[in-house]
């Protein structure tokens, strides 16, 4: 079986800046005077090793600033590592910030295809699969109101309904879950569960145990930027909750 995402040796350093330069005046002033500002190199991840294989579901479970999102952000392209490789099999849907790939002062009919064309999808293809977006997010009746005037739980509808409406063969999903109402996240499950069967991989951040026994058959605990466990579900969870004890 092929996998369908390979992770090798990958770290992030992010540099954070200790002091504020408010201005390009007083960044150069600084410059001149030989006061510059210093930054912090931030490792976000160390070293990071993982196979997904193709059909597999897997959470990335932690605490908060623990580096999840930034390795999801890696695995979709978002963010180059400072160091190693990704090597992605298949098409992604990624789900990880809300609101991302909408422009905020368009409508929510104009962000189909503007989301669409983010995801890689024609217009030809979204148009064949307007209606079965709108069915499912629930949004008949605000198709031309600009997003911006949409609640999260619109957002999240919207987003999930126009990534999922074509079976991606990885689904990247970041907490999106916890937004929206208890039918619309039933709703989501049944829909994963729905791709899962027909073999697309699935990679989710959640904070909640339930949801990663629910819809995950492994996942990988990471604490610090380091990658500290990976085995089944409920083995990761006992890992990670006896750390936390």
């Amino acid at each position: 079986m092929k996998n369908a995402v390979t992770i090798q040796n990958v770290s992030m350093k992010f540099n954070l800046s200790r002091e504020r330069v408010d201005s390009l005046k007083e960044y150069f002033v600084r410059r001149i005077t030989g006061n510059h500002p210093k930054s912090d190199d931030f490792w976000a991840l160390k070293n990071i090793n993982l196979t997904i294989p193709q059909g597999d579901t897997i959470a990335l479970i932690g605490s908060n600033g623990s580096g999840k999102s930034t390795l999801l952000k890696i695995i979709s392209g978002i963010l180059t590592p400072t160091t190693g490789n990704v090597t992605v099999n298949g098409s992604i849907a990624p789900l990880i910030e809300l609101g991302a790939g909408f422009d905020m002062d368009l409508t929510g009919r104009e962000n189909v295809f503007l989301n669409g064309a983010v995801l890689g999808r024609s217009r030809k293809m979204m148009q064949s699969n307007y209606d079965d977006i709108m069915d499912f997010s629930e949004l008949r009746g605000f198709e031309d109101v600009p997003v911006k005037n949409y609640s999260s739980g619109m957002l999240a509808r919207l987003g999930f309904a126009i990534a999922t409406v074509i079976k991606p063969d990885i689904l990247i999903v970041d907490e999106i879950l916890a937004v929206g109402d208890f039918s619309f996240q039933n709703k989501c499950h049944q829909r994963i569960a729905s791709m899962m069967q027909n073999g697309t991989t699935v990679i989710l951040v959640s904070h909640s145990a339930s949801d990663v026994k629910r819809i995950c058959k492994h996942a990988a605990w990471i604490n610090k930027g380091q990658l500290m466990y990976v085995g089944t579900s409920e083995d990761a969870l006992k890992q990670y909750e006896q750390f936390r004890q």
